[in-house]
């Protein structure tokens, strides 16, 4: 059997490399099955939609799938079983990005079962595979007969040395001003996110426009990648919703304006969620017959919530009032406080109206970094940020099924938000963990503040501080209008058309996340909803200021404490000893923890312990193990053996050289004025012919001035060189 032949499509980059759009080769039974590759990395992605929707069920249950598959970077898993297990939080995170991008892509009245798997099956050590998984998922898409108002794809967006690119390779990442990755159709961005190095708002708008033009690029070569293919065309059909138009009709008669006044009555989240539920239960109350308010109220339901965010939307735009009886650009009340929990090395609760977030920060050792370990990179994170959203914190009683990936992106939006701010030279492993204890709209921008306050709390020398907001959007394709709001609540966000976060400190943005659900948003709005969102981190970090203005001096007394050194390379096995002997016992002997890593010639050792008189007592034994003389340098040392030639000093542990009778005072002495265990100060002065160490003391001393001679007469004759004084010869 001969090899199928594959349909493929090239993409050009700007910097001349090439992607390939591969498809008809593998994975054939799938809907959809696409390979991107891009120089020797390789992803496949295969999309499978059900014919039918499940009975019962009203949305799109569309799942994202996106794995690395470690053999493809030459690897073997690290873990016990040693092959793939659940997936790491840069998968989910990819996960995510795809899914934000794709989700809004589909029919709303779509509710088929669809699945898209992504897998990296080749890595070549450069290119970094979520760049392209994006494109692989739409292109996957975009070849089938599944509706879709695609195609869409995503490229990551970078800033070296003031030019802008796209998909660069890893090791240039680090030195880019910004990196964003952007989603978008043909004629709309539909998602953003990503971390800066205190960019300006028009860098943002440059970035993603910059990001928007290539994105079309692609999206062309998906088109004619469907166009060879064939099967994509027409699109299959579907009926996946019923309705009853007269029960829609008589919903939004007796509905609307009651709904419009609660809208328009300011009032907090319960009291408006119980006062919305009453309208129903009124309207619902005429049905008395049994059946008949059976077969009505799933279409009530459906038909009052399309009420509920049209009369909600319009209350903003005519009203220019919002739930809570804000004006679009007001932040709600703020109060924070620090130094909560006695117990943690910093702390601070942060809360915004009716969102609060409790913080703590743990300051730990290069042994409690957070290891990465994947097919793309294997580092130690020193920096780590984790988000916890329990449901007590809307109110509600559900099953606890470990971490979500909502919890794993707002998370690694906040870390990223912050972790600029930490300066190079810091000596920690820093933990910090954000527990929402109530939520009502941007607990992740909450989160940011809190970390903020408790990092300045914990004593962590930030840079900077920094603030969030979360800003919305709500418009009116009819009449043109539209509203920016800012500090959105959870209803503005469920209801709007854009959730657009933005952090930063009073110098520029450190990190965004942008969801759009509407086509064709324009620069002009989103630029006003940027400089509307700077007003507003403003703002949030005077009150982060008014708390605690920069951080504490020191860390707190129960905090570890932490010395950094620097040994020659070849000390580090005297220091660590045969079988860990001597850094286990130095341990156990100050009440520290000793971490050493090689790096290149030098060996970097991280010494930590509550103590700072044990952590000093653990540098001096260091010193004492790899103690090399300076010359030069002055020396406190003891008189080990005394001779009569002079006398041998240590200046430190096993290390010894002679102070010569000669090199103790400027005038001569006939005996060696120490005795075993004196302390003396000298200087050492290097090495004699047989590499032994030379000390001096007399050095240290005022040298006596030359005695006066008595003026010559004519008759004196001058004296022979050799009858100089010795002092003066």
């Amino acid at each position: 059997m001969s090899a199928p032949q594959a349909i493929t499509e090239l993409i050009t980059l700007a910097d001349g490399r090439e992607i390939t759009l591969e498809t008809g080769k593998l994975a054939k039974q799938a809907d959809g099955s696409v390979v991107v590759k891009l120089g020797g990395t390789m992803l496949m992605a295969t999309v499978v939609a059900n014919k039918e929707a499940n009975p019962g069920v009203d949305f799109l249950p569309l799942t994202v799938d996106y794995r690395e598959k470690f053999y493809a970077g030459g690897k073997i898993p690290g873990n016990f079983f040693r092959r793939e297990a659940r997936p790491s939080d840069q998968e989910i995170l990819t996960m995510r990005l795809v899914d934000r991008v794709l989700r809004p892509l589909f029919p709303e009245d779509f509710h088929a079962e669809v699945q898209v798997m992504i897998s990296l099956i080749s890595y070549d050590g450069q290119t970094i595979p979520d760049d392209l998984a994006g494109l692989a998922a739409s292109t996957a898409i975009a070849i089938t007969d599944i509706p879709f108002n695609g195609p869409m794809s995503e490229v990551r967006v970078v800033k070296i040395d003031g030019k802008l690119a796209i998909n660069p390779k890893y090791e240039d990442l680090e030195k880019s001003e910004l990196d964003i990755m952007v989603g978008a159709t043909k004629s709309s961005i539909v998602m953003v996110e990503g971390e800066m190095k205190e960019i300006s708002e028009q860098e943002m708008l440059e970035a993603i426009q910059f990001a928007h033009k290539e994105i079309i690029n692609q999206i062309e070569a998906q088109e004619r990648l469907a166009q060879k293919v064939g099967k994509a065309f027409p699109k299959r059909e579907y009926n996946h919703e019923t309705h009853d138009e007269e029960i829609r009709e008589k919903v939004w008669k007796e509905t609307y304006d009651k709904v419009y006044e609660v809208a328009k009555t300011p009032s907090a989240k319960e009291e408006r969620g119980e006062a919305f539920k009453a309208v129903l239960a009124d309207f619902l109350a005429q049905y008395t017959d049994e059946e008949e308010l059976e077969r009505v109220t799933p279409f009530a339901k459906v038909y009052y919530h399309d009420v509920e965010k049209e009369a909600m939307r319009q209350m903003i735009l005519n009203e220019k009032v919002r739930l809570d009886g804000r004006d679009p650009q007001t932040i709600r009340p703020i109060w924070s406080e620090i130094d909560y929990l006695p117990g943690a090395h910093g702390s601070a609760i942060f809360t915004r109206g009716e969102t609060q977030s409790l913080t703590a920060v743990t300051l730990g050792s290069i042994k409690d970094a957070n290891m990465v370990d994947s097919v793309v990179t294997n580092h130690d994170e020193k920096f780590f940020l984790h988000y916890n959203f329990p449901p007590f914190s809307t109110g509600e009683a559900r099953p606890l099924r470990g971490t979500s990936r909502r919890e794993v992106g707002h998370g690694n939006l906040a870390q990223r938000a912050l972790a600029n701010m930490i300066p190079e030279e810091n000596p920690y492993t820093i933990r910090v963990v954000s527990d929402i204890l109530e939520s009502n709209g941007s607990s992740s921008m909450a989160t940011v503040c809190a970390g903020t306050l408790a990092l300045m709390d914990a004593g962590v020398q930030i840079k900077k501080p920094v603030s969030g907001i979360a800003m919305g959007l709500i418009t009116d394709e009819k009449s043109g209008k539209f509203t920016v709001l800012s500090d959105i609540l959870g209803d503005e966000d469920h209801l709007g058309d854009m959730d657009f976060k933005v952090t930063g400190t009073e110098d520029g943005i450190t990190a965004c996340q942008m969801d759009i659900k509407i086509q064709g948003l324009s620069m002009d709005i989103m630029e006003q909803a940027l400089m509307q969102a700077k007003d507003g981190r403003l703002h949030i970090l005077g009150k982060i200021k008014e708390t605690i203005a920069e951080p504490r001096e020191d860390v707190k007394p129960h905090a570890p404490k932490m010395v950094m050194m620097e040994i020659p390379k070849d000390f580090i096995g005297a220091v660590i000893g045969p079988g860990g002997k001597i850094i286990q016992q130095m341990q156990k002997d100050t009440d520290t923890v000793i971490a050493i890593e090689e790096i290149g010639e030098i060996g970097r050792i991280e010494i930590s312990g509550v103590d700072r008189e044990k952590i000093n007592a653990a540098v001096a034994k260091i010193n004492e193990i790899t103690f090399v003389p300076v010359v030069g340098e002055v020396y406190k040392g003891k008189v080990v053996k005394v001779m009569d030639f002079g006398a041998f000093v240590a200046i430190a542990k096993g290390t010894e050289g002679l102070l010569h009778i000669s090199e103790i005072e400027w005038k001569r002495l006939d005996k060696v004025p120490y005795a075993e265990g004196d302390e003396v100060e000298v200087k050492f002065m290097g090495y004699d012919d047989r590499k032994k160490m030379k000390l001096s003391r007399k050095v240290l001393l005022p040298r006596p001035p030359k005695p006066e001679q008595k003026p010559r007469t004519e008759g004196d004759a001058p004296k022979p060189e050799g009858d100089k004084p010795a002092e003066q010869a």
